[in-house]
């Protein structure tokens, strides 16, 4: 059960990281972005493509694949979600979804659907501690996973930008009248979420040793599922969904039932949707209609 739980954290720790940005898009702008998990697999991409052709280490690839990404994502935001701002919600959930699978056919077609053996620039070292046996991989994963949360964080709590987003979330029109730029504030959300859903890729290739363009659909999915069974525009919520659920999948492959690992993550959704539709950390808002 420890190693399981050493597993467990590693790869929750990845599926933190996106869960992160999807709820603050959300609390933001009430919009699910669908296209996030495969911003996560342009990261992963951009991390292969530097590590091979500009032969940058870890730490270069992680921080370039983290600014790309940023860009990428404002990127996306100001082309696709800006110009249905004001438009129904569900034009803006079609147009993620249409986003997702323009990226994903995109890079087929670019790089073809063939999956690619991600350099590995770190040498892999185990320890054994007991019966536990840990990689200095998963240990790396799961550290700059903390402080790149501890860090949001902080940006969210301290910073004035990080003000900024907050006030939106609970009042746009507000916010806006005490002279707060809804645009710019929006496209810094997307820049921060984007940011953390590139170093998960480049992460993540590392860990499996592998990517292809459809790597992000899967993963991307379950991560909603973190962010809203910890409670759905909540940070902290999204981060203990994501360990949540990563913690669940280990289990499953350790009691046998690899084949059921994905049904499971869907099945505790179900649960808690039915007993605590705002998630662990949520909590019920009265809304008038």
């Amino acid at each position: 059960m420890l190693q399981q739980l050493v597993n467990g954290l590693s790869l929750g720790s990845i599926y933190a990281l996106l869960a992160l940005g999807y709820t603050m898009v959300y609390g933001i702008i009430k919009l699910i972005n669908f296209a996030h998990g495969d911003i996560y697999m342009v990261g992963a991409f951009w991390g292969y493509y530097v590590i091979n052709q500009l032969h940058f280490n870890f730490w270069l690839a992680l921080i370039s694949a983290m600014l790309f990404c940023g860009l990428f994502g404002v990127l996306v935001e100001w082309l696709a979600y800006r110009p249905l701002r004001n438009s129904p919600r569900i034009a803006a959930l079609i147009t993620a979804i249409g986003v997702s699978f323009l990226l994903e056919n995109g890079m087929a077609y670019l790089f073809t659907s063939n999956v690619r053996s991600f350099p590995q620039v770190m040498h892999v070292v185990r320890y054994h501690l007991g019966g536990v046996s840990i990689s200095n991989i998963q240990l790396l994963i799961l550290v700059v996973s903390i402080v790149l949360m501890v860090l949001l964080q902080l940006i969210v709590r301290k910073t004035k930008m990080g003000k900024a987003m907050r006030a939106v979330s609970v009042d746009p029109e507000a916010a806006q009248l005490i002279g707060i730029n809804i645009d710019h504030t929006i496209s810094f959300t997307f820049a921060l979420g984007s940011a953390l859903a590139g170093a998960a890729g480049v992460m993540i290739g590392l860990y499996y040793n592998s990517i292809d363009p459809l790597m992000g659909m899967t993963p991307g999915i379950k991560a909603f599922v973190a962010a809203v069974l910890g409670g759905i525009g909540l940070i902290p919520g999204a981060a203990i969904g994501g360990f949540v659920i990563g913690l669940l999948e280990t289990i499953m492959q350790a009691l046998g039932f690899s084949a059921f690992k994905d049904a499971a993550v869907y099945a505790v959704l179900i649960i808690i949707l039915l007993i605590k539709p705002a998630g662990i950390l949520g909590k019920k808002i009265k809304e008038k209609v």
